[in-house]
C-alpha cells in the first residue's frame, strides 16, 4: 500500500457551479485542513446504491488551513460518485481523508507545459500558481468542448494572462500534441491531466520525440475509456464464478461483493496490484488503466480489474484467490 487511509469528519460549507456540468464544493474538516502540495487529492466517502464507497477528487487551488476545495463533474454514465456528490446540500456531512499527492511537481526544470483536458483542470489550477510563485518558465493549454465548459478559465486568464491558452473543439481549435511537445525546451516537463484518449496521444508523441519517459507526468480519470460502459459477464471457472458486471460497478467491486478477494490499492488503474490473468474474452477489452504497456494491452493477457471493462460479451479470468474451505 502506498498510503493508509485515515478518515475524519467534514462538512460541506459552500457549493457553486463553475460550469454547466461541474460543481465546486468547499469542505471544512472538523479538525482543520492540512497543508498540501499542488497535484494533491482527497478521498471522499460516498454512498452508491446504499453501500459505502469512496472516490478521489483533486484539490483546487491552494489551501487556507481551514478548508479544501474540490470540483466534481456530473457524468451520466458514471459509477454513481458524481451523482451522489451532486445530490448533497450545503451543510451535508462527509467523511474525507487527508490530502495525498500522486501527481507532484518537480521544480528546477527549464520549461513546463501544463495540459488540462476538461475536468482535468482541477489539479492544474494549483500547479500553475505554484510554478508562477517559483518564477518558472511555464504555460498552460486548456482543452475542452466549449468556452462555457471551461471551469475556472476566467480566473486563470485574469491571473496569468497569455500563459493560458485554450483549445475549444466547438471553435475548431485543435490541440496538436506533437507540435506542443516540439516547442518544449530540452529538459522541460509536460504535466497532463485529462481523458484516456488525450493521455494515449501524448504518450505516443512523447515517445516519438525521444523525450525521457520520466519527464511526462500525468493523471487521468479512472472512469474514462475508449468505449461507453456496458454490462458484461465476468467468469472465473476454477471458482465456479459467473457474475454480471453492471454499468455502475467495476469488475473488482463485483468480485468483492461476491466474496472473491482481489489484492488492490489505488483503484485508479495506476498501481497494477489488481491485475488478473485473462483466459479468454468474448468481444474486446476496454483497457482503462495507465499501468499496463501498449504491448501488454494489445496481447490481452492481463486486465486491471479496478477500472478496465469488457465490451460486447464476457471475460474469463483467473485469480490467486483460494476460498478458506478449498482443499
Amino acid at each position: 500500500m502506498r498510503y493508509a487511509l485515515t478518515w475524519s469528519d467534514a462538512t460541506i460549507e459552500a457549493i457553486r457551479d463553475v460550469a454547466p456540468t461541474i460543481r465546486e464544493f468547499t469542505i471544512r474538516p472538523a479538525t482543520g485542513a492540512k497543508a498540501y502540495a499542488p497535484g494533491s487529492h482527497l478521498n471522499v466517502g460516498v454512498i452508491i446504491d446504499g453501500r459505502p464507497d469512496h472516490r478521489s477528487y483533486s484539490l483546487v487551488g491552494a489551501g487556507d488551513g481551514a478548508r479544501y476545495r474540490i470540483a466534481v463533474k456530473r457524468h451520466d454514465d458514471s459509477r454513481g460518485g458524481s451523482s451522489y456528490m451532486w445530490s448533497l446540500p450545503v451543510g451535508a456531512r462527509l467523511s474525507i481523508t487527508e490530502p495525498h499527492n500522486l501527481f507532484p511537481i518537480e521544480y528546477g526544470r527549464p520549461d513546463y507545459l501544463l495540459i488540462a483536458g476538461g475536468i482535468g483542470i482541477t489539479p492544474v489550477v494549483s500547479m500553475a500558481a505554484a510554478l508562477e510563485r517559483a518564477g518558472a518558465n511555464w504555460r498552460m493549454i486548456y482543452a475542452c468542448k466549449s468556452r462555457g465548459d471551461a471551469a475556472f478559465l476566467d480566473d486563470l486568464q485574469s491571473r496569468f494572462g497569455p500563459r493560458i491558452e485554450t483549445r475549444f473543439s466547438e471553435e475548431a481549435a485543435r490541440l496538436d500534441i506533437a507540435q506542443e511537445i516540439g516547442s518544449l525546451a530540452p529538459g522541460g516537463q509536460l504535466y497532463l491531466c485529462g481523458p484516456l484518449r488525450l493521455l494515449d496521444a501524448a504518450r505516443a508523441e512523447w515517445a516519438k520525440a525521444g523525450r525521457p519517459q520520466a519527464d511526462l507526468r500525468f493523471e487521468t480519470f479512472a472512469s474514462g475509456g475508449l468505449f461507453a460502459p456496458e454490462p458484461f459477464h465476468v467468469k472465473i471457472p476454477r471458482l465456479g464464478v459467473d457474475l454480471n458486471v453492471p454499468v455502475d460497478r467495476t469488475i473488482l467491486e463485483t468480485l468483492e461483493a461476491a466474496g472473491v478477494a482481489v489484492l488492490s490499492d489505488c483503484r485508479r488503474g495506476e498501481c497494477g496490484l489488481c491485475a488478473l490473468d485473462v483466459l479468454g474474452v468474448e468481444g474486446q477489452i476496454d483497457h482503462r488503466d495507465v499501468f499496463l504497456s501498449d504491448h501488454e494491452k494489445a496481447h490481452n493477457q492481463k486486465i486491471c480489474v479496478c477500472v478496465s471493462r469488457a465490451v460486447g460479451g464476457s471475460i474469463t479470468l483467473d485469480t490467486a484467490y483460494r476460498p478458506s474451505n478449498a482443499a
